[in-house]
């Protein structure tokens, strides 16, 4: 079967009752790439509910260890929801193949999905499925992000009134809860499951049979080969393993553990952080904004004005609000946007604000008086990034369609389209001499372009391109998510969903060195106005500040309590402002 004239199943991989998975491929590209396809009736969706869930898959699909949506639809009576293809082998079949998991194998599982079921919650999202078959081994594998979490069909987001209702039983009986079993799966639900899959792979005995009915207990201990660890021991691996899965699998849900957090906090996985953080650290946060509000009201991007006085923030709500810099107090909310605003940035003069959307839609605002000058129309998927050149004559904007844009900032009109990446664009910035472009994406690859000089009329008149590809720098294994060029342009730094920031000389392409420290993605880099520092913003909840010359971390910034989205630094004062998934912006300044 073809579906919307690119989409070839090859073969069914997997049934449920309300949904059936294949294997496809995916014709619309060149060479054709293999792509999975889920098929889900019409009885389990509705409209509303189908296009909430592929939202829900969007935002989820962002994390490395998460499939990747890549596109939704409906036809011939079915809902259809196309996702990355993860080369691998399920956890049931690995076990099938390579005989029962041991203690340390158990372990490398835990510290490798309990980011990810974070993650999960954190979206207050419930898999409801968490089982071998639906955790996936990455081959070939790696230190890091093994295991891959996929079909999210079953999930759900958690609101008010879901604590209030129940539901029909969702999932797989050997694996699920027993207040899933009920219809009222809580966080904590998934993660009682993801206790169950481990003494399934500890045992490889089915989880039904290690459960004693008479007692209401599980016994799965009595049917290991070799004991796993019950008491602390000095060997990092060996921490007392039986009372974490015992207290995992806990029949009331006040005596299991309540989040990932609180596992991998048992389990020993905060100590390195710990450890990383500087006493007393020199940077102070003086102020946290909070005019972001409402459930949908994460903070996603964050421009401060040329002159320093003014701060720009983007948010889920779909609102840009300016911030008097000097008095902490919102100036005023713009508003016209249909969905989240994902970029902002002003123009070197402070005169235009540009906001980029999910919308697809970029706007273009006059600072001083508030109006919206126009909406940029062109992009076909959600605008995720948006920068003006240096000399304020045209704006660049990145996109989920895969393609960067040029416009003319005067006139409101595309310039041209520029494609080459494979998929999602994340990021695009100009270099400080306006003739270089970098744009970061998906496919793990920066590119770097030449941008000629000619007006756009002149360009039409000699049918020349605006552009040219220069290089493409690989080295991240996982998302490019960011990019920024040092002040003098000399320098380009990248962050990555691998967790590490890159440094690239630009001239030759080469790259400089990679700065390790983030336990998590690494979403948005700046420099100082001097170049001497690089700022990083992580998923870790933190800020980073590296010394560029010698590749050192000199600080950490914590405070915020969710991911931290964005992060912007003044070039007339030593400050900075960071916007987290926690709705504050947080204003930190050096302390002499």
């Amino acid at each position: 079967m073809l579906l919307q004239e690119r989409y070839r199943l090859v073969k069914r991989i997997g049934q449920g009752r309300f949904c059936k998975t294949f294997l496809a491929v995916d014709e619309g590209q060149f060479p054709p790439v293999p792509c999975v396809v889920q098929e889900l009736s019409l009885e389990y969706e509705t409209s509303i509910t189908f296009d909430q869930k592929a939202q829900q898959l969007e935002e989820l699909g962002k994390h490395p260890q998460i499939p990747a949506l890549l596109a939704y639809f409906q036809q011939n009576g079915h809902f259809y929801l196309v996702q990355e293809f993860i080369a691998g082998t399920n956890l049931a079949q690995v076990v099938e193949e390579e005989g029962a998991f041991n203690e340390t194998q158990i372990w490398q599982l835990l510290e490798d999905v309990l980011p990810v079921f974070q993650f999960i919650s954190d979206r207050h999202i419930i898999h409801r499925d968490i089982k071998p078959q639906n955790i996936i081994r990455r081959s070939p594998i790696t230190k890091k992000g093994d295991f891959v979490i996929v079909d999210f069909t079953t999930a759900k987001i958690v609101t008010e009134i879901d604590r209030l209702t129940s539901e029909t039983s969702i999932g797989s009986p050997e694996y699920a809860a027993p207040e899933q079993a009920r219809g009222k799966a809580v966080f904590a639900s998934d993660l009682y499951s993801l206790g169950v899959t481990c003494i399934y792979l500890l045992t490889q005995i089915p989880p039904f049979d290690l459960f004693d009915i008479a007692n209401d207990c599980w016994v799965w201990q009595q049917y290991l080969t070799t004991k796993v660890s019950d008491v602390w021991q000095q060997d990092a691996r060996c921490l007392r393993l039986a009372p974490i899965l015992d207290k995992l699998l806990q029949n009331a849900v006040n005596r299991r553990f309540q989040s990932a957090d609180e596992v991998m906090q048992a389990m020993g996985m905060e100590c390195k952080i710990q450890n990383l953080k500087l006493p007393n650290p020199p940077w102070r946060c003086l102020h946290t904004l909070t005019g972001h509000s409402g459930t949908l009201s994460s903070v996603n991007a964050l421009a401060i004005s040329p002159d320093g006085y003014t701060l720009a923030s983007a948010s889920d709500d779909k609102i840009v609000k300016f911030w008097d810099l000097n008095t902490q107090k919102v100036l005023a909310s713009l508003s016209g946007h249909s969905q989240a605003v994902k970029s902002v940035a002003f123009s070197p003069d402070g005169q235009i604000l540009a906001t980029a959307s999910d919308d697809k839609t970029i706007k273009l605002w006059r600072v001083e008086t508030l109006e919206e000058i126009c909406t940029l129309l062109g992009h076909s998927h959600a605008v995720k990034s948006v920068a003006f050149s240096p000399d304020g004559q045209i704006l660049v904007s990145g996109s989920w369609d895969k393609t960067i844009k040029l416009w003319d900032v005067n006139t409101g009109t595309e310039i041209c389209t520029m494609t080459g990446h494979q998929l999602q664009v994340n990021s695009v910035a100009f270099s400080p001499q306006g003739q270089l472009l970098a744009s970061a994406s998906y496919d793990r690859t920066i590119r770097l372009w030449q941008i000629s000089a000619l007006e756009s009329s002149q360009r039409e008149l000699q049918n020349r391109p605006c552009y040219s590809l220069l290089s493409t720098l690989s080295g991240h294994a996982w998302a490019v998510l960011t990019v920024a060029f040092s002040p003098d342009g000399q320098i380009l730094a990248t962050g990555s969903d691998d967790n590490t920031i890159k440094l690239w000389e630009v001239n030759t392409g080469q790259l400089i060195c990679t700065l390790v420290g983030h336990s998590w993605s690494v979403v948005a880099v700046a420099f100082t106005a001097d170049g001497e520092t690089l700022l990083s913003a992580s998923c870790d909840k933190t800020v980073k500040l590296w010394r560029v010359s010698t590749a050192e971390e000199i600080v950490t910034l914590s405070g915020h309590v969710d991911s931290v989205s964005a992060v912007a630094v003044s070039k007339v004062t030593q400050l900075i402002a960071s916007g987290s998934r926690d709705k504050t912006i947080k204003l930190w300044q050096l302390v002499e």
